[in-house]
């Protein structure tokens, strides 16, 4: 599992959330993020490669939880590389984190 430390989750004005990471390695295949409301959620570029997305800031927090899905934007060195859709999977606990 790659861990991303660095990564940005961006609100517009209506409410939509978008989710700022480094690029990784590899293609995109049915994206989702799983995630329970907590400091850390997954997302699954496709379904072998997940990324930690550690520490999401309190104040996002419940606005995640509520999204349908969010915009992911991967850039590196500041162009963007690829942008996607990704559903967000809500559960109630994610034990693979514990």
């Amino acid at each position: 599992m790659e861990k991303e430390n660095n990564f940005n989750i961006l609100k517009n004005g209506a409410g939509h959330l978008m989710i700022l990471i480094h690029a990784h390695i590899g293609g995109i295949n049915a994206p989702y993020i799983v995630y329970d409301g907590g400091q850390s959620a997954l997302l699954y570029r496709d379904k072998e490669n997940p990324v930690l997305l550690d520490y999401i800031h309190p104040a996002i927090r419940s606005d995640l939880k509520k999204q349908k899905g969010v915009l992911v934007v991967e850039t590196s060195d500041g162009s963007v590389i690829r942008e996607y859709r990704s559903p967000i999977q809500v559960v109630e606990s994610m034990p693979v984190l514990k």
